[in-house]
Formats: C-alpha cells, structure tokens, sequence
C-alpha cells in the first residue's frame, strides 16, 4: 500500500504528489488536513509527521503551512 493510501486510510489526509514523480522511491508529497480548532490541527499534523519519521527516519523532512479558510480564496 502506498503512502498516501496509508495517510488517508489512518488519518484522512488527502495527499497528492506535487514533485519528484519521474523519480524511482522518491516524491515531494503535499497534504492538506482541516481541523475546527488550531489544536486539533497541531496535534493532526504532530501525528503524521510522526507517522513518516518512524517509516523513513533519514529522508522525510516535514514543512508546515498554515492558511485560513479567507487566505486559501473561501468565502469570508
């Protein structure tokens, strides 16, 4: 199963494969999670993040970004 099968099967991360594509056991993967809370949110991510660095402790680096509902073109 691949990753990003295993992300949203866990954790309902919705992933897609942003770089890296036409490279043999190596991508750039992004993932979006929403949460009702920045709480939630933090420890949503914490537990991914933790996810991939106990499967690939030497080439997974993590990257937050935060963005509003507003920020990301929502309805304000």
């Amino acid at each position: 199963m691949s990753v990003k099968a295993q992300l949203h099967g866990r954790y309902g991360v919705t992933v897609a494969e942003v770089d890296g594509q036409d490279t043999w056991q190596r991508t750039t993967l992004a993932a979006a999670l929403t949460a009702g809370s920045l709480a939630t949110l933090d420890a949503a991510v914490d537990r991914v993040e933790r996810y991939l660095l106990d499967r690939f402790p030497e080439s997974v680096w993590v990257e937050r970004t935060l963005t509003s509902f507003e920020d990301a073109g929502g309805l304000g």
